[in-house]
């Protein structure tokens, strides 16, 4: 009669419980976070689908700034809103028949443009320093005649100038090679894959005017980031939780001992 005994109770269901795991308020912020992702995360992808349009550049022409093969994130735009040293997305059947155009504009409405004058590209008589052509080439090979650009159209050129066929090839148009900015359908921002990211706005150009701005494709992304970080943070609350408390059952049990 003289010893104790000590009876130990489990709960009921063998021990576990099917509870949610963690507190009221952690499980209501991760619901939050949850749903604030998802939110995020499908609007930004939203934002891009209606915003921009993805295309694959077929020839080298825009090498080295866009490569044969490349598939580049191009703004819809409206032709008004193209400024000197853009890189277009355009339809001209004068051009291409069933197929879109991908060059750089060098000159709009009421310019003068002309090559070449010590090897660089003149627009209105200023010298263009187009730092994106290829190292150690010239702005063209041979040359072309001073062109006057007609109002509310555009002369483009490829990056590669050897093999581009672009405004150059077109001299003998009635147009002298323009088109015009209505059969502008994008504005590349981008290039997606390979994934090397937003094409720079040329300086050379700012002698001329103001720069195109780049589009909203940073804050898209990182929509698209801060929705999956908080979808699986959220989703991860109950798991990490369940296993925390699991943890402390194992401490306290072990020091009950």
């Amino acid at each position: 009669m003289g010893g104790e005994s000590a009876t130990r109770t489990a709960p009921r269901g063998g021990g576990t419980s099917r509870a949610p795991a963690g507190s009221r308020t952690g499980q209501r912020l991760s619901g939050v976070a949850v749903a604030l992702g998802l939110l995020l995360f499908l609007g930004g992808f939203a934002w891009a689908a209606v915003d921009y349009r993805p295309y694959t550049v077929p020839t080298s022409s825009m090498a080295p700034t866009i490569n044969i093969g490349d598939r580049v994130l191009a703004q819809r735009v409206d032709g008004s809103e193209v400024r000197r040293g853009d890189v277009v997305v355009f339809e001209d059947k004068t051009w291409v028949t069933g197929s879109s155009v991908v060059k750089r504009v060098v000159a709009v409405g009421g310019d003068t443009v002309a090559c070449c004058t010590d090897g660089k590209l003149t627009v209105n008589g200023k010298k263009i320093d187009e730092s994106y052509l290829p190292k150690g080439s010239l702005a063209e090979l041979t040359g072309f005649p001073t062109v006057k650009v007609p109002e509310g159209r555009l002369f483009l050129l490829g990056d590669e100038r050897r093999g581009s066929l672009d405004s150059t090839a077109h001299l003998t148009d009635a147009a002298s090679g323009t088109v015009a900015r209505g059969t502008v359908k994008a504005r590349v921002d981008a290039i997606a894959w390979p994934m090397n990211g937003m094409l720079a706005r040329p300086d050379g150009f700012k002698v001329l005017g103001a720069l195109s701005q780049p589009g909203p494709l940073p804050t898209m992304i990182a929509l698209v980031i801060a929705g999956a970080v908080l979808v699986l943070g959220g989703a991860a609350y109950g798991p990490v939780a369940k296993l925390a408390g699991r943890s402390r059952a194992r401490t306290e049990s072990a020091g009950a001992r």
